[in-house]
């Protein structure tokens, strides 16, 4: 096995760290098999970032079949999406920033660490339910969020929050993009009724206090927890953000998030 595996105790809480080309846990989805795209073109973009730029698409085996976002951190390289999207050996893993109409405005960028709550690799915990990518890209010294900004990362939120949800259907080249108020569905699980979020909008971030001129704002969800997101397009789930998630980004970045 390429990378391995790093256990990492606090309170009880499990985090796997694992190369990219190793990723533990159930194969893909049905919900999130990805789609071929044809030709996915790179436009090289040094102009101020459009709304809901941190957010994109990620792509395997040349189509994409999960959402995801940039989250700020010390290095800039790092990013969230839904444990549930990167179970299984999944091919030339990337991340596309604003992807939109087949075009990507930052270029690809390579996914090269997973970090998964051990909850979720061993026992496909629903609660756990969330992953931090670190992404590179071939010949660009500088990090995705300094070329897209960056959501904040928020904990213990409470479960009833104005949320933008953003995502991207695997059958679609753009965003969806609804506005609605969360819920809570169970203990750790948060719910946010919204249509028109298919398969592929899992792992897209649940923002609050969002920045009208560049749509970034303080991510306390993504589409996935309980039935991996929900098994309509009309309802979605999120583990709710504590401690958890809290660690987890302590051991991706080495710093609190906030």
């Amino acid at each position: 096995m390429l990378g391995g595996v790093f256990r990492w105790y606090r309170r009880s809480c499990t985090v796997v760290v694992l190369a990219a080309a190793a990723v533990l846990g159930a194969g893909t989805t049905a919900e999130d098999t990805a789609v071929p795209v044809s030709s996915v073109q790179v436009r090289d973009t040094t102009a101020t970032a459009p709304a809901n730029a941190a957010v994109g698409a990620l792509f395997s085996g040349g189509g994409h079949f999960c959402s995801a976002s940039v989250v700020n951190s010390p290095a800039g390289d790092l990013v969230l999406t839904a444990a549930h999207c990167v179970a299984g050996d999944l091919e030339d893993l990337s991340f596309a920033p604003a992807y939109a109409g087949g075009v990507a405005p930052y270029g690809m960028w390579t996914v090269t660490r997973v970090l998964v709550p051990d909850g979720w690799a061993n026992g496909l915990d629903p609660d756990l339910d969330f992953a931090f990518l670190t992404v590179r890209q071939d010949g660009n010294p500088r990090p995705v969020q300094d070329l897209t900004g960056g959501e904040r990362l928020g904990t213990d939120q409470g479960f009833v929050n104005d949320v933008t949800l953003v995502g991207y259907p695997d059958d679609a080249e753009s965003p969806v993009v609804c506005r609605n108020t969360t819920s809570q569905a169970a203990t750790y699980q948060q719910r946010i009724d919204c249509p028109g979020f298919p398969n592929g909008t899992s792992g897209g971030p649940w923002l609050t206090a969002v920045d009208p001129a560049t749509g970034n704002g303080t991510v306390i969800g993504v589409i996935g927890g309980y039935e991996q997101g929900g098994d309509t397009s009309d309802v979605s789930y999120s583990a709710y953000f504590d401690h958890d998630i809290r660690n987890l980004y302590r051991t991706a970045t080495g710093a609190a998030a906030g």
